[in-house]
């Protein structure tokens, strides 16, 4: 019977080295770290397999080993590589495909903002060339507390900056949009429970957006997407359809910019 192949040997051992990175990574209690016993135990490797697959994890300091208490954590080289993945990320990049599938999916407009109170601002639009064009374009601002996009993000602030929107004024563009404070904080209550935020008519009289948080690596809410339509088509019916499919697309944009949630 012939040998097997070096380089089979070789990707089943990075294989097995990148299952131990991983379990550490994701069940090293913070500052604990993982016993050489439970980590072989857990991946069902004896002890002396666990030492030669980690012994290169620890040379580029992907892991680290206490050295009074033998337990394995993420080295600082987990780190630096991290950062260097946050670094290329761009917003527009890891969530076109997402957008895309969106408009494809639902046949309306989708957006895509980033935080920048008392504004969001737009920073992509995927349009239904079908459809009669929104106004929106990129570039351009809207306030945080007459939009869906807005309102999906500010859900996710803290207090201070639910006031800094209030302070900053509310005015109505039209009969429709939300001007009283405890009208705003109870709306964004709403949006925590459900997952995602509805404009309906709040900003334009004949449309309905619904939009869902993005998260950052940190797990901030610091962008948003949205679908928008004409009344006509984004009925109150629908808008119950819709918010379930933006917000699982905005998880996994989330996902992909590094959010653990």
């Amino acid at each position: 019977m012939s040998e097997p192949a070096p380089e089979r040997n070789q990707s089943a051992s990075l294989r097995r080295a990148l299952a131990v990175l991983a379990h550490v990574r994701d069940h090293a209690g913070a500052g604990h770290g993982l016993s050489l016993t439970r980590l072989a135990e857990a991946l069902g490797l004896s002890k002396s397999t666990v030492l030669r697959l980690a012994a290169p994890l620890i040379e580029a300091r992907l892991l680290e080993r206490d050295r009074r208490s033998g337990a394995y954590r993420l080295g600082s080289g987990a780190l630096h590589l991290g950062q260097a993945y946050l670094a290329t990320l761009d917003l527009r990049t890891v969530a076109a495909e997402e957008s895309h599938r969106l408009m494809t999916e639902v046949r309306e407009t989708v957006h895509l903002v980033v935080y920048d109170p008392p504004d969001v601002v737009y920073i992509d639009k995927v349009e239904n060339e079908t459809n009669v064009r929104m106004a929106s374009r990129i570039g351009s601002r809207t306030p945080v507390y007459r939009t869906a996009v807005g309102k999906a993000i500010l859900a996710w602030q803290p207090e201070e900056a639910v006031e800094e929107i209030v302070a900053a004024g509310m005015p109505h563009v039209t009969r429709y949009t939300i001007t009283d404070a405890a009208r705003l904080r109870a709306e964004l209550g709403r949006i925590r429970q459900r997952g995602y935020s509805v404009d309906d008519r709040e900003n334009e009289p004949e449309v309905r957006c619904v939009a869902a948080p993005i998260f950052n690596h940190n797990d901030a809410a610091t962008s948003a997407i949205s679908i928008s339509g004409l009344t006509s088509r984004i009925t109150a019916t629908r808008v119950r359809e819709l918010g379930p499919l933006v917000a699982e697309t905005a998880l996994r944009i989330s996902r992909k910019l590094g959010s653990t949630r």
